[in-house]
């Protein structure tokens, strides 16, 4: 059993409301630093039904949040298989959800260019089943930051490839404070360059 997530009720309507996802084995995703508002609980297993379960819980906090506060903006922030959660709910929600930005961070789930997909894209992912198998980009009107660098999660044609990955690749190397991303941004960062949608 997967521990609940901290409580949102303390939650003030004041600022932004910053939402994280972590990643496979991070079921209460404490990867994240800085001025995290609400850490998202779930059996972070990378199968399809781990990435729904984050996904719903994810629905519930933020519609939860929402209803007490409806003018408040909303970051969400997820890294890895995190990533692949806050990318379902975007491409889900982005159509009945307003003042809300995402930043995707090693999302499986990216769409390539200027290289490969996401590890989500392979053929072989499809057995994990949805919504963590896939790429798209559907994410509508929301504002999603993409940040992916040498990493084969978020790029399977990635220089340092599957063995980069695992031993000490780029796939840990990335900032996990929520202060350094941005509520607007909208594009992706790879290798190092920023690149519009």
């Amino acid at each position: 059993m997967i521990p609940a997530a901290s409580p949102a009720s303390a939650a003030s309507c004041a600022g932004t409301y910053t939402i994280v996802v972590g990643g496979t084995g991070d079921n209460n995703s404490t990867i994240f630093s800085g001025n995290v508002s609400q850490r998202v609980g779930y059996p972070a297993e990378p199968t399809g039904w781990g990435a729904r379960q984050g996904t719903n819980e994810l629905n519930r906090l933020v519609r939860d949040q929402r209803a007490r506060c409806p003018y408040q903006h909303v970051k969400m922030l997820g890294y890895s298989l995190g990533a692949a959660v806050v990318h379902t709910w975007v491409s889900e929600n982005w159509r009945t959800f307003q003042n809300v930005n995402a930043a995707l961070i090693a999302d499986p789930k990216r769409q390539g260019g200027p290289r490969g997909n996401g590890v989500s894209g392979e053929f072989y992912t499809y057995l994990v089943g949805a919504p963590l198998s896939g790429v798209d980009r559907n994410f509508g009107n929301i504002p999603v930051v993409s940040i992916c660098t040498n990493d084969f999660v978020c790029d399977t044609q990635a220089p340092s490839g599957f063995p980069g990955y695992l031993w000490g690749g780029n796939h840990g190397a990335y900032s996990f404070n929520v202060d350094n991303y941005s509520d607007t941004g909208n594009g992706q960062w790879f290798d190092g360059v920023f690149m519009p949608w």
